[in-house]
């Protein structure tokens, strides 16, 4: 009776990650509008992401037990749908200079999640045809950011890619998602210490050189008031108020371009945390996920490219990424469909079988010795 024992504790193990994340979730939206009470200050937005994170989630658990190499690839080709059809709609779907500065780009988002979910579709897939095409899908994506001028989202997307075929190899899901986790610490480090000037001159001037220098004049900007306001922040949406570099900036959406200095100058030091406690809600549920480990570590691949890319852009503001992030997790985290190695025989009940089957063939019955009954007459036909 092991087997059964091990589904009910990894299902209860799965409630109590749901819950977490439940918990968490619920607790980004009151915070935001805490931070926004008592001021001219819209909280929608935050409240529209978090609600498309979780049905997101909740779509691809159901999806992906269901059906998930088939749910995955239609994630995928949705999201890589999106990315090209919204091309002039998106900001930041290309990197030319005369696009808003500071944009990274929804679209190279969009990219990135469509190769994790293609990914995803091909370490779940069981015949070596249908995985090489997946990864031909996904090889296609990253070329698909070139086309758009985005180089970020063609490294991010072949990134993705190449983690997925490492993870084919990988036995111990736990290290992988410590470096994802290391690699989106360092990547918000950095440009945490780029809008502080706390860098070596000749590095500094490197990174300008590739993030443009109206965006560092953002981070500085969300960095300035963050420190004027560091318990409840300036509440959400309003950096383009405040920023003189977002008022003074031709075609400026108004923000800071990038998630964790955007939480801090809106919602303050809780909001970052808060920010940071949900994207490890997310890696937990991947190392609890009850799918193989190339699955896990492709996913959380994908979402740490969405992360670095979050870091220094402006691609969480837009309901489809946070959806697709969602829904991803979702995907990767869903319970092993009924026959998908649930199925197999316990080696101790198959053991059991010959000892039943002889014992019935020695007069026991069904039910032990206590049960024989008297051995019916032979009748053999005259």
């Amino acid at each position: 009776m092991t087997a059964p024992a091990d589904r009910y504790a990894a299902r209860e193990r799965g409630n109590a990650s749901d819950a977490a994340g439940a918990v968490i979730l619920a607790a980004c939206a009151i915070w935001s509008l805490i931070s926004a009470a008592g001021r001219e200050t819209r909280p929608e937005g935050v409240l529209l992401a978090l609600l498309a994170v979780a049905a997101g989630f909740a779509c691809g658990r159901i999806c992906g037990t269901l059906l998930p190499v088939a749910a995955a690839t239609a994630a995928a080709g949705a999201a890589l749908a999106m990315a090209l059809l919204s091309r002039s709609g998106l900001p930041g779907a290309t990197a030319a200079a005369d696009i808003a500065p500071g944009h990274t780009g929804a679209a190279a988002a969009l990219l990135v999640l469509a190769a994790g979910a293609a990914c995803c579709a091909a370490a779940a897939a069981r015949r070596f045809p249908l995985r090489l095409t997946l990864h031909l899908l996904a090889f296609g994506t990253a070329c698909a950011a070139l086309t758009l001028r985005s180089v970020a989202g063609f490294v991010a997307a072949l990134g993705v890619l190449l983690c997925s075929l490492a993870a084919a190899r990988m036995r111990r899901r736990l290290l992988g998602l410590a470096g994802f986790a290391l690699v989106t610490a360092l990547v918000v480090g950095t440009s945490w210490a780029v809008a502080e000037d706390a860098l070596p001159d000749g590095l500094t001037i490197s990174l300008e050189g590739q993030l443009t220098r109206n965006r560092v004049l953002l981070w500085q900007d969300a960095v300035t008031l963050a420190e004027e306001h560091p318990a409840l922040g300036i509440g959400p949406d309003r950096f383009a108020e405040l920023s003189p570099t977002a008022r003074q900036s031709l075609r400026s959406d108004g923000k800071p371009h990038s998630a964790p200095l955007q939480q801090a100058a809106e919602q303050g030091l809780v909001g970052v945390a808060l920010l940071g406690v949900a994207y490890g809600w997310l890696l937990y549920v991947l190392w609890r996920s009850p799918r193989t480990t190339a699955v896990v570590l492709t996913a959380g691949a994908a979402l740490t490219a969405l992360a670095t890319l979050a870091s220094v852009g402006n691609a969480l503001s837009f309901t489809p990424v946070t959806a697709g992030a969602g829904l991803l997790a979702g995907l990767a985290s869903a319970r092993r469909p009924i026959g998908d190695g649930a199925a197999a025989p316990d080696p101790a009940a198959a053991a059991d079988v010959p000892r039943q089957a002889s014992g019935e063939s020695a007069g026991l019955g069904a039910y032990g010795p206590a049960e024989r009954g008297p051995r019916p007459a032979d009748h053999t036909p005259l």
